[in-house]
């Protein structure tokens, strides 16, 4: 006669599965035993371990494929607030792969908020590349840039749909990006943003926006982004 299954906790489901995945050092994207092996291996009833996997979906620890099983997610990129890496080479040692897709790539006027931004006149050129960033092929975030158009005249004559901004900036243009200013709040996506995004409209997302300065304190660009939450989260050193 079969064992009955014992009435046990969601959360002591959900470490005994963290537990397995840890101790059997399972890749991102390998797939877990069937439900049914899981409940016998643990000796849990299948409502229970359900619920359990549910949750661990929720929090971005697995995913599940309709007809093929459950599989171990990706970890999040954790994006230090204190660092000014850039976003690819962040990417690249998270061991994933970053790719981009240019949206628009600009020339306009300054109004009143990009002049407050980059020290320049009112009505100024400027340079605005808006970029679909990409991690392991899912979008990630949407990025738009504000660059000073006299300082970064050739900006232009770049594909960065491959390259990286901020290599150009600082290779071809010999300018530091060392400092920086940042501000992160909530937002919700637009029918647009979500649909570049893969996301539902409404969808709570980061909303990102700053500006990355030279040696001398002076601005060099000023951004916006919009990042899904379940790909990248944010962290800070905090001292005292």
């Amino acid at each position: 006669m079969e064992k009955k299954k014992q009435n046990r906790s969601r959360d002591e489901a959900v470490e005994k599965i963290e537990c397995y995945i840890i101790e059997n050092k399972l890749a991102p994207h390998t797939k877990l035993p069937s439900e049914r092996d899981m409940c016998d291996m643990w000796n849990f009833n299948r409502t229970t371990l359900r619920s359990a996997i549910q949750r661990l979906i929720n929090e971005n620890k697995l995913y599940s494929k309709r007809g093929s099983g459950t599989f171990v997610a990706q970890p999040k990129l954790i994006r230090n607030l204190q660092d000014l890496k850039a976003f690819s080479t962040l990417v690249k040692e998270n061991g994933q792969t970053q790719t981009n897709r240019v949206l628009s790539f600009d020339v306009i006027e300054s109004n009143k908020k990009i002049t407050q931004k980059l020290h320049i006149p009112l009505g100024h050129k400027v340079y605005v590349l808006s970029r679909l960033r990409f991690i392991d092929k899912e979008p990630a975030i949407i990025e738009t840039s504000f660059l000073d158009y006299e300082r970064f005249k050739s900006l232009s004559q770049h594909d960065f749909s491959t390259e990286s901004l901020y290599s150009v900036i600082e290779n071809e243009f010999n300018v530091q990006i060392v400092q920086g200013q940042e501000k992160i709040g909530i937002a919700y996506t637009s029918d647009y943003e979500a649909e570049l995004l893969n996301i539902e409209a409404g969808h709570a997302v980061f909303n990102l926006s700053g500006v990355t300065c030279d040696g001398q304190g002076e601005p060099i660009e000023y951004f916006k982004s919009i990042v899904r939450a379940d790909k990248i989260k944010f962290a800070s050193i905090l001292r005292r």
